[in-house]
């Protein structure tokens, strides 16, 4: 784990988005927490798990709200899938990426919750 460069992607992170902190999670890791609002006004708490980091891709939660059970685009642990981890290139993702995509995915998902259907492009996983 890199944590010199969780450090300065931090400190970016803290640039780019109004909520963001940083915690230990008593297990090696990193946990990274953030808070979002969607267009539709809805603010939505994240935790963000890095281990690993940056080889592998970051695991992403909500906590607060709770997500419904049956919101497409997340693994059986209810990790969200806002990359196909295929994709994932630790050379040029990082935490600002990352909270990017989860924003674009929380938007997604009020489309979802509106309207029944998923907007964009999407890839089988």
């Amino acid at each position: 784990m890199d944590i010199q460069r969780i450090n300065r992607e931090v400190v970016r992170a803290l640039a780019a988005f109004a909520f963001v902190e940083v915690h230990p999670n008593g297990q090696g890791g990193v946990l990274v927490k953030a808070a979002l609002q969607t267009s539709a006004q809805r603010t939505y708490v994240v935790s963000i798990t890095l281990t690993n980091y940056p080889h592998q891709m970051p695991h992403v939660y909500v906590t607060t709200p709770a997500i419904d059970s049956s919101a497409p685009h997340r693994y059986r642990d209810g990790n969200l899938c806002y990359l196909h981890p295929t994709m994932w290139n630790p050379g040029v993702h990082d935490l600002v990426f990352v909270i990017a995509r989860i924003a674009k995915w929380l938007n997604k998902y009020e489309v979802w919750r509106e309207q029944g259907r998923w907007p964009g492009a999407q890839l089988a996983h």
